[in-house]
């Protein structure tokens, strides 16, 4: 009984070290993050590319409601993945930082810089009583200095550079088709098309417009852009992605 007694205050107590070194309210704020729906970052030579799966739970839900990539800056963009309002939490703090970098050095923030920030931000949430971690991961992509960068943020509060990543639901599945899958010589729609066609490896080989949200940072423009119905359609469309007439009449059966 003993035992267990002290199991349970490891599980429950964020500021305990188990007696294997391990934070179990981390682990479990990683497991959130595994229930959420995908969202994957590829970064190519003409910029970066974020890419979600936002598929809605109900017909009747507004999928415009549906957020899964926010603008953090001009330059910056981010993807979340597990608990949203973790998520909106994260991205005000992110887009705040972004301002008062404006703010105090005339200059947009470095993609590097920011995912400190938020990582920073994430870390005290893990060796304070009375909190807990953010269940949500996090991908910062953007352009600093003419390159492009891309970054994952764990519920840890620790910060990782990617060339392509995934997080979300089907991890593994989607990361092992991104290594498949990527060159170094991807240009812009070549990202798009490979963050597409990962999603879809993931839904029965298809998508919907309104269930995937994209966004991307050219390095030309160095703009935040996020695609409408229409351009992720006709994107869809070019890489045989929609859903065949069959899958249709069978979902209306």
């Amino acid at each position: 009984m003993q035992g267990q007694a002290q199991q349970q205050a490891y599980d429950r107590g964020i500021t305990i070290f188990s007696p294997d070194g391990r934070l179990y309210q981390v682990e479990y704020a990683r497991e959130a993050v595994k229930r959420g729906t995908a969202s994957i970052g590829v970064r190519t030579e003409d910029g970066v590319v974020l890419a979600a799966d936002k598929r809605s739970r109900s017909p009747l839900m507004e999928p415009t409601s549906v957020e899964k990539i926010h603008k953090a800056d001009d330059h910056a963009g981010i993807a979340s993945a597990g608990h949203v309002a973790d998520a909106r939490q994260l991205i005000d703090f992110a887009r705040r930082q972004a301002q008062v970098n404006r703010l105090r050095f005339s200059e947009p923030i470095g993609i590097e810089a920011l995912t400190k920030e938020v990582t920073d931000h994430i870390q005290q949430y893990t060796q304070v009583g009375g909190a807990r971690p953010f269940g949500v991961a996090l991908l910062i992509g953007g352009i600093e200095d003419g390159e492009p960068r891309l970054y994952e943020t764990d519920p840890s509060g620790t910060p990782y550079e990617w060339k392509a990543v995934s997080i979300g639901a089907n991890r593994g599945d989607l990361q092992d088709y991104l290594e498949e899958n990527y060159g170094d010589d991807l240009d812009l729609d070549g990202g798009i098309e490979l963050a597409l066609r990962a999603l879809a490896s993931a839904n029965d080989g298809s998508l919907e417009p309104a269930g995937v949200d994209v966004g991307t940072v050219p390095v030309d423009t160095e703009e935040f852009h996020e695609l409408d119905n229409d351009e992720i359609e006709t994107h869809l469309a070019d890489l045989d992605l929609l859903p065949s007439e069959d899958e249709d009449d069978e979902d209306e059966e």
